[in-house]
């Protein structure tokens, strides 16, 4: 189990824990908290958060912007791929396809699944993240894949 999911299912149940967790999370990788968002789940193969409609992450016209937008999608992919990859394997985003599908003019959740829910994890390949932005209405308004490069610890790495 990763570290992060071990710190997620210690802190989910407590007062101010999914707060917390999000807030650490920021720590370490800080352009994140630039969206502030908030973990609502975390397990292998799922990952959902949400943002604020907040004037930080507005644009000119005062809709979400698509690059809050893009930050969602990366943190709720890049953390579900840590919580589901083995620990024996390492992961990094290689790339990502967008696609905006309707302004974003409320609070936002994404959710991020595998392409494959049966990806087998081998020496090193390409591992699909599919993640969904939806407003308050459920109507999705932006959709990625991120392809993740999945590959073998080298011996001795952690």
């Amino acid at each position: 189990m990763s570290q992060a999911l071990k710190i997620w299912n210690t802190l989910t149940n407590k007062p101010a824990g999914k707060w917390t967790f999000s807030k650490m999370l920021c720590l370490k990788a800080p352009y994140f908290s630039s969206i502030s968002p908030i973990f609502d789940e975390l397990k292998p193969n799922y990952c959902e958060l949400h943002i604020k409609k907040q004037r930080a992450v507005l644009n000119h016209i005062g809709t979400v912007h698509a690059i809050a937008m893009c930050n969602m999608a990366e943190l709720a992919g890049g953390t579900m791929t840590e919580v589901s990859v083995p620990n024996t394997h390492r992961w990094i985003p290689k790339g990502m396809t967008v696609e905006y599908l309707k302004k974003a003019s409320t609070d936002l959740t994404a959710v991020a699944t595998p392409a494959n829910p049966d990806f087998v994890w081998n020496e090193g390949s390409e591992y699909l993240v599919r993640v969904e932005v939806k407003d308050t209405a459920q109507d999705v308004v932006f959709r990625a894949i991120i392809t993740m490069w999945v590959s073998a610890k080298k011996q001795g790495l952690k």
